[in-house]
């Protein structure tokens, strides 16, 4: 199993940046003989941290490698700061575009990796939950589909916060600086759901979706919210709930299970 951090220069966020990347391609043959999904392409997915998390997350808190030889497919997990993932319009700070173009694109001209839509994928848990579904449907001619464990779809809960305000994860600045004008935020390309509708008047495609959360996680009922808006816009997901709280005990138990889902 290949691992490698690598540092790069992106010009989105104007500076040098950092992502860990598992590949696996110098397995034995005999662990991967009689295996299907090496009978095709090597797939890649994106994997996104969480708020005060780090590109290492996934590598040293879940099954991700072992997961990665089981289904052929490379593993690209960015530093996300606590940008929820998404652009602002002060210099270095296109979050959004880094992951779901520049990135995508770097890993293509260096790796000849995800070289297609149909073999390339994101997933992430909390805010890199949100990240993974924002990004995919902001770019959805690069990804096929995504998942979320767990994911911060705070959007209504923070939408009119006004300067003063907060909540115990971060004050109204930290907000409008991740997130833009805060009483435009339901109309902007900053909300998912807004990402849907514009999709769908224009009739193009939308990624899948699959989706977990704990039903003694904080988020639970912002993600309910979300798995109902899909059924009633008939977007293409799949959402699960069960005994867990805001823990990897609970993201390593539906790690596979989104994978088998995506694959």
């Amino acid at each position: 199993m290949a691992s490698a951090r690598i540092d790069f220069c992106s010009d989105c966020l104007r500076r040098m940046v950092t992502f860990q990347m598992v590949i696996p391609n110098d397995l034995p043959k005999m662990w991967t003989e009689g295996n299907p999904h090496y009978q095709r392409p090597m797939k890649t997915l994106f994997l996104l941290h969480g708020y005060t998390g780090s590109a290492a997350d996934w590598i040293y808190g879940s099954r991700i490698q072992e997961l990665a030889g089981n289904y052929n497919l490379a593993v690209v997990c960015p530093a996300g700061e606590n940008s929820f993932y998404l652009d602002g319009p002060e210099t270095g700070r296109r979050y959004a575009s880094y992951v779901g173009e520049e990135l995508v694109q770097y890993v293509r001209d260096t790796f000849r990796l995800a070289t297609e839509m149909e073999d390339t994928y994101i997933g992430g848990l909390s805010m890199g939950g949100f990240g993974a579904i924002h990004t995919a449907l902001q770019f959805n001619h690069n990804f096929v589909k995504a998942f979320g464990l767990s994911s911060a779809l705070i959007v209504h809960d923070i939408e009119h916060m006004q300067p003063g305000g907060g909540n115990p994860v971060a004050n109204y600045e930290y907000y409008r600086l991740a997130f833009g004008d805060l009483d435009q935020l339901s109309g902007s390309i900053n909300n998912p759901e807004e990402l849907i509708r514009r999709h769908q008047e224009k009739g193009e495609r939308i990624p899948a979706i699959f989706m977990a959360c704990g039903t003694e996680d904080g988020l639970l009922e912002n993600n309910r919210s979300f798995r109902d808006f899909l059924k009633e816009k008939g977007v293409e997901h799949v959402y699960h709930e069960s005994a867990g709280i805001h823990n990897w005990d609970f993201w390593n138990q539906y790690l596979e299970p989104a994978l088998q889902w995506m694959l």
